[in-house]
Order: C-alpha cells, then structure tokens, then sequence
C-alpha cells in the first residue's frame, strides 16, 4: 500500500511521498483523530480484561491454563484480522472496513458482558480479536494516505496516542466499576456484575467508531484505484484545499502510481535458502522481542498480578491505573524523540532499561512468601517492584512500543512492504498471544522465573539490535533495499545494495 506517486510534472515532494500539499490540514487532522479512534478500540478492548480475569475464572470456575485461553484468545483474531485486513480494504475500501471493524467491536463487547460460559466467551474475545487486528492495519494506513506530507509521520503517530489512552480509559473504567460495586465480581447497575459492565462499556466506543468511519471520506489513493477519478478529486478539494489545475495534477500522479505497481505476491518474500528474505526474518524478530519482555502481562494480568502477591485489590485496579497513565506520558516522550535521535539508540537504550527492571522485579518477586495464608513480599521490596514495574513501562513506551513499530512502516522496500508488514504484524500478535496464554501457569510456577525469563528476553533483544538493526533515520522509504544490516564502519545505516 505505498503511497508514493511519480507523475511527471508534480513536485518532488509530492511525486515521491504523497500526494498531499503541505498546507490547509486542519481537515485532514480532523479525520486522522477520527480515523484514530480504531486504535483507541485496538487498546481499549486488548486492555478491559484485565479488571475482570479474577472473577470471570471464579464466576466460571478456570483453570490457570483456560483463564489464559480466555485471555489470549483475542490475540488469535487479531493475528486473523491483521492478516485479511489490507486485502480487504484494498478490495472494498478503507471505510467499509472500518465499520466492519467497528460492528465487530460492538458484537463483541456485548456477547462478552453476556457470556454464560468460558467457550462462549472465548468466541467473544475471539471475534472481538478480528476488529483488533483491522484496527491495527487500517488505521495507520488510510492515515498515511489522507494526511498532508509534512504532519504524515505525526499524524500516523495518534495511532500509538490512541492505543495507550484506550488502554488507560479501559484501566480506568475497570478501577471504577470495581471500586463502586465493592469488587469486580459484585453485581452493580440491573443486577450484573461488575466485571461484565466492564466489557459492555466497550459498545460506547464502538458506536463512535463505527458513526466515523461513516462521516469520513475515502481514501483518494482508493477513488483512483476503482477508477472513480472524480470522487477523489472532489475529496482532495475537501480535504487537502486544492482546486482545478492541482487537483487533475495529484489526481494523475496517484492513478500512475497505482497503473505502476504490480500485485504484489508471497512469492516476492520468498528465499531459497532461509524460506524467507532475511529482511523479513528481521522483522519477524523485532516484531517478537517486542512482547517476549513480557510488556503485556502488565496490562492483562496487573490487577491480578498484584493481587496475587499480598496488595488489595483496591490498589490493585489503582496500581494498573498508574501503569497506563505513565504509559500515556512517555509515548508522548518516544513521539517527540524518534526523529531526533533516532530508531537504534532508543531500541539498544529501552532493551538494557527493560533488562534492569525486569531482573529487579523478579528479585522483588523472588522474596515473596505465605503470610496469613496470603502472598507477600519482603519488606520493602512491594514498593521496589512496584517501582520496577512502572519503570519497565516508562523504557517500553518510550522505545520499543513506538519504534517497533516505525520501524515495521519503514524497513522494507516498497515491492514486499505490504506482505512483509503482514508477516511481521502476525508474528506480533502471535508473540504476544503465547506470553499471554503461558503466563497464568508460569505465575504459578513461579513469578521470580517468570519475569527472570522476559529479562533474558529483553537483554538478548539489545544484542539482537546491535547485530542486526541500521539506524534509518533520515532514509526515505524509496531507498530502502533487501540488504538491511549494520555497517561496521562509519555511520550506522541502512544500506543501499541489493539483497
């Protein structure tokens, strides 16, 4: 889904990186927050379960290892959703999509605050997951193509803004419900429980996805590509504030980019020798060292998790509340720091961060014992942990949350990006899907091992970056090639041969 054009006659900029003029954007900025809101859902609905795990597995009576099914069963359909989703909207548009994503959503959320049984809820979250991937990868792209040149990397960036404050509103809410009904597992509004209204709070948000996804026009590069030339020059007028000569200008520039292209194919990431190009192989890692730390226990399982180790569970919800805000703050930091200083120094400086923190909680975890027939922690080492904890949120989010995925957007060449996006994206989603099912049985097993393992993750992740991730910093997407390594000598880059 590249959105470069190369039509003679039209300014360098544009030719080669979009189609969007540099002025004129509030209306694009309107949009790209609208647009936005899938990301917010991706958060929101990725994070709710986490005030609710604790009842639902005594309300259904689960096993360690079904409560992590139940949990880590949306991260299946959002693999799913991820994969489908970029053929789809190339096929029936970006807006369809997104209200297929928002109905999904809504479906979701209220055959979860309904669930009778784990299996049916289980097919909830499974169904829920889908929207979840949609959201991940049509956001970010109708972003990308709608948003005027020069705010595209900003813009794209209220994708990452809106997934941790939907992960935050979600904590929050969960905090809410359970402190006014006396505990997630007491009845509260109509005689329900808390921990369902926290999942039926998820059909508000959907609502408003879905009216936006039908008050916002489609994608121009879209228009082109079915041939409806008029209607995305109409949308351009609208949107970006050009008229006549200009408009008949982009609108050239995008139906030759799109005449250009060829479809793309599995084929074209294919190696003889390792299956798949190395690059791709590159992605795939990053993509899974990004949640083999571990990072998305803390918003699943952290109302559990400190339970489990002798905290209340009023500050248990608060704790959690905490964790998000810290990780609303420090999103803000990485937004403003990737173009500054770089992709590879965050990455290389966020995996030693994480390592630390990680082997301070394990430690912290490591001094845990029964106490009047509950865990706890050492004197002294709750409040350290717990410090550990939000401090390894605070390296994450300001580093491998965000690059990781600017990196995904940026490394591969334009002939394998969207197939290799995909492939990575899945990996992602399955990474995190096994830290998500394992976790509940390795709790129990032991937490000190446990947060031991993702600290061993999160150091080998530093050698992994300084052995095989380039700076790409200041690259243009146009010049990025198979052969992605770091050079020995000189700068940092990524290279310009073939591979």
């Amino acid at each position: 889904m590249s959105d470069s054009t190369s039509a003679d006659g039209v300014s360098p900029d544009h030719s080669r990186y979009g189609y969007q003029p540099e002025s004129h954007a509030g209306r694009a900025v309107i949009i790209s927050v609208a647009a936005a809101v899938g990301g917010f859902l991706f958060g929101f609905d990725s994070s709710v379960i986490n005030g609710a795990v604790d009842a639902l597995a005594t309300d259904f009576s689960l096993a360690p290892a079904l409560t992590g099914v139940v949990v880590a069963i949306a991260l299946i359909g959002s693999a799913i959703g991820a994969w489908f989703a970029g053929p789809a909207a190339d096929r029936w548009g970006r807006l369809r999509v997104m209200f297929v994503g928002a109905i999904l959503f809504f479906i979701s959320s209220l055959g979860s605050g309904f669930a009778f049984a784990a299996w049916d809820l289980a097919i909830w979250r499974l169904v829920g997951g889908i929207g979840i991937g949609i959201a991940s990868v049509i956001g970010p792209t109708y972003i990308s193509e709608i948003a005027p040149s020069r705010l595209r990397g900003r813009l794209a960036s209220l994708q990452q803004m809106a997934i941790v404050l939907g992960i935050f509103v979600a904590l929050l809410s969960d905090a809410w419900l359970a402190a006014s009904a006396g505990g997630a597992g007491s009845t509260f509004w109509a005689g329900i429980a808390a921990w369902r209204w926290m999942f039926l709070v998820g059909v508000v948000p959907s609502v408003v996805y879905g009216i936006m996804a039908l008050s916002i026009p489609e994608s121009p590069r879209f228009l082109v590509g079915r041939g409806r030339d008029k209607k995305a020059a109409q949308v351009l007028e609208e949107v970006l504030g050009e008229t006549g000569p200009q408009v008949e200008q982009r609108v050239a520039a995008i139906r030759e980019s799109v005449r250009r292209e060829s479809k793309p194919s599995y084929q074209d990431v294919r190696h003889r020798k390792y299956l798949l190009l190395p690059i791709v192989w590159t992605g795939i890692l990053l993509a899974a060292f990004q949640q083999f730390v571990g990072i998305n226990v803390i918003f699943y399982y952290s109302t559990s998790l400190w339970s489990s180790v002798g905290f209340d569970q009023s500050f248990s919800f608060t704790a959690s509340v905490i964790t998000s805000v810290v990780n609303v703050l420090v999103t803000i930091i990485a937004i403003a720091l990737v173009d500054r200083i770089g992709r590879r120094l965050l990455l290389l400086v966020g995996s030693l961060g994480m390592a630390v923190c990680l082997a301070v909680m394990a430690m912290g975890f490591g001094t845990a014992s029964m106490v009047d027939g509950s865990l706890q922690l050492a004197p002294g080492w709750g409040q350290l942990t717990l410090i550990g904890a939000n401090a390894f949120v605070v390296f994450f989010g300001a580093t491998w949350g965000p690059v990781m995925w600017v990196l995904l957007g940026e490394m591969f060449p334009n002939s394998i990006r969207g197939y290799a996006m995909a492939i990575a994206t899945a990996a992602n989603w399955i990474a995190n899907w096994l830290v998500t099912l394992s976790f509940p049985i390795l709790r129990d097993m032991s937490l000190s091992f446990t947060y031991g393992l993702y600290a061993f993750f999160a150091l080998l992740s530093f050698f992994f970056v300084w052995f095989r991730i380039p700076e790409t910093k200041g690259k243009e997407l146009e010049d990025m090639t198979t052969d992605f390594k770091v050079e020995r000598r000189g700068r940092n880059q990524a290279t310009a041969g073939t591979g």
